[in-house]
């Protein structure tokens, strides 16, 4: 397919996940883009850094998103492996435990792969340097917009503690990928524009992770991974994870809150995870100490709402919407934004805004749908809620105890789940019946 020029220069502020992606995504259509970052991005980069509060903790890179990242940057998959990275298949080497139920083991085809949020930016910011009409712009805070009537010019930044000394970035493009703090509602207001309506979903849900080095040979799995669910407000993750670690999260959800005690935590342990597994836990070596965070809300901003939006700029990764993490949904969906970005200029830039946020609520619903349905239902176990919720919330449980003893509801529950396939699939007749019979 022919690649339609769009402009000379962008700009993506923020290089995290969702920023890396879109910059890659925009290096088909402009002759330059710069990506401005306020954190230092000179190092190794093996560590959690500010910009990134969620970094330390477990990260699921769902199989839809890793199929995009791999479109977006060919080899990168095989690149992480060689380098450390864990690789996995779907249900086989991964242990899943939802709705209190393990998962019957059955291939898939499908292929993840397990590691840090660190190592995952490092290698995705280091294909991105290797392009050559990419520039990296890091220790550098974003200041405010260069504007012209109703369209966004460029951005105004500064080295990071110099706010006075500011720079000027001329660009046709902008790009918030800023994350939760990304500065867009704001700018908005200043330029005489409205919001975009917010849906805020109360999850309450809390973290605790401690890596560890556990006894070669005491798991055969490679991922563990135990949902919370209605009566049961606590999970946990443990994934093997580059440097022959172990990434063990415990999440908490409606207010339940994991520890940072090691002996409360190995109690948190027991309680929710296989004996085998709490075991190895319990035999392994720690490596460091244990770290904790909370997240009180999903939020989501209906920019495809709006009416009108200024021109040169777009708003994609957290800044667009940010889920319960619980669900590790979030790099996956900043994958499929940068994916409807790219769609969207391949017909040019007239309506830009408009189609591109149309766009990206259409990738993110499904997950929105599955993420706040969950916790929905967990926040209202024991309330009245609508009949509709219950039905649903009653199927759900029923396929995933099928799912326990039915490889094929195993399958079909976990495509969708990793946004393979959309919620609507759990409805096809095959599944109903395997539901039903479970």
């Amino acid at each position: 397919m022919m690649i339609r020029r769009a402009g000379k220069h962008a700009v993506v502020l923020g290089a995290g996940v969702g920023g890396l992606l879109t910059a890659r995504a925009l290096t088909d259509f402009y002759d330059g883009v710069t990506l401005v970052e306020r954190d230092d991005l000179s190092g190794e980069g093996r560590e959690p850094r500010r910009g990134v509060p969620q970094g330390f903790h477990a990260h699921a890179l769902l199989p839809r998103g890793l199929r995009i990242i791999e479109e977006l940057f060919p080899g990168v998959t095989e690149e992480m492996v060689a380098d450390g990275a864990v690789p996995y298949e779907m249900i086989v080497q991964l242990r899943m435990i939802m709705g209190g139920h393990e998962f019957a083991r059955t291939p898939t085809g499908e292929r993840g792969i397990s590691a840090t949020r660190p190592f995952l930016e490092r290698h995705l910011l280091r294909r991105a340097r290797e392009l050559p009409t990419v520039t990296v712009r890091d220790r550098n805070q974003v200041t405010g917009l260069m504007t012209d009537v109703a369209r966004v010019a460029g951005a105004r930044i500064a080295a990071a503690g110099r706010a006075g000394d500011e720079e000027e970035l001329p660009a046709d493009l902008v790009v918030d990928a800023m994350g939760r703090g990304g500065r867009t509602l704001a700018w908005l207001e200043t330029m005489g524009f409205d919001r975009p309506a917010e849906e805020v979903v109360k999850v309450e849900v809390s973290y605790a992770t401690w890596y560890l080095r556990i006894p070669e040979g005491a798991l055969e799995e490679r991922m563990v991974l135990v949902g919370t669910y209605p009566g049961q407000p606590k999970g946990a993750a443990l994934c093997q994870v580059e440097g022959d670690r172990w990434l063990v999260t415990l999440g908490g959800n409606a207010g339940a809150r994991p520890p940072a005690d090691a002996e409360e935590f190995f109690a948190w342990v027991e309680e929710v995870v296989p004996a085998d597994v709490a075991e190895a836990v319990r035999a392994a070596e720690p490596l460091g100490e244990i770290g904790v965070a909370r997240i009180p809300a999903s939020v989501r901003r209906r920019y495809e709402r709006l009416t009108r939006f200024p021109e040169g700029l777009l708003v994609a990764g957290d800044a667009l919407c940010n889920f319960n993490p619980i669900y590790g949904q979030g790099m996956a969906v900043a994958a499929l934004e940068a994916l409807a970005m790219r769609e969207c200029l391949r017909d040019g830039t007239e309506g830009l805004a408009r189609r591109y946020f149309t766009a990206a609520a259409r990738a993110l619903d499904p997950a929105w749908q599955l993420s706040t349905g969950a916790d929905q239902a967990m926040r209202e176990a024991g309330a009245a809620r609508s009949r509709q919720a219950r039905l649903m919330g009653a199927y759900i449980r029923r396929l995933q105890r099928a799912a326990a003893h039915d490889a094929e509801a195993a399958v079909a529950f976990t495509r969708v789940t990793g946004l393979l396939d959309p919620p609507s699939a759990l409805m096809r007749p095959s599944v109903l019946w395997r539901a039903l019979r479970g």
